[in-house]
């Protein structure tokens, strides 16, 4: 069986929860990006100068927990994400976002527990191969080496 690893952004559903109130339970404050380059969580990509963005809390794992009734406790943290203040098309299937530059490769076990994580150079199949090598791994979040911060999560995709 083959696997490939598929980088998940935020869904639509969250989205559109998240541009009423995000994950702190603050409104939504679109603003028209002047400069661009944004990291993007709806679309996997860097927002273009123009564009009505909005920086929004987000806790990833907890809304993960919730689908899968895992219990991360103290690991349930939330930061901020760019999102497009309005619906997007989302992300291009192909390739993996972000990818050249240091980042971040994190790993959850289905409890939602902290497994590791590794800095690597550049984001590819082979980070996500040996992430999941480890049968206890259920997911994969990839997080910027500056501040931290989520970019995306992975999942084992089974073809």
């Amino acid at each position: 069986m083959t696997t490939t690893y598929i980088a998940r952004p935020i869904t639509p559903v969250t989205l559109k929860e998240l541009r009423s109130a995000d994950d702190a339970g603050r409104e939504m404050v679109p603003v028209t990006d002047e400069e661009g380059g944004a990291p993007l969580r709806c679309c996997l990509r860097r927002s273009e100068p123009g564009e009505r963005i909005a920086l929004v809390s987000y806790a990833p794992l907890r809304r993960w927990a919730a689908e899968t009734g895992a219990d991360p406790g103290a690991y349930d943290e939330q930061g901020p994400v760019f999102i497009h203040a309005e619906e997007c098309p989302g992300p291009d299937p192909d390739g993996h976002p972000f990818a050249r530059a240091h980042r971040t490769v994190r790993r959850y076990s289905a409890e939602g527990r902290i497994l590791g994580g590794e800095l690597v150079d550049a984001v590819d199949d082979e980070a996500f191969r040996k992430a999941f090598d480890d049968p206890a791994v259920a997911l994969v979040h990839v997080r910027a080496v500056e501040y931290g911060c989520f970019l995306y999560e992975v999942r084992r995709a089974p073809l």
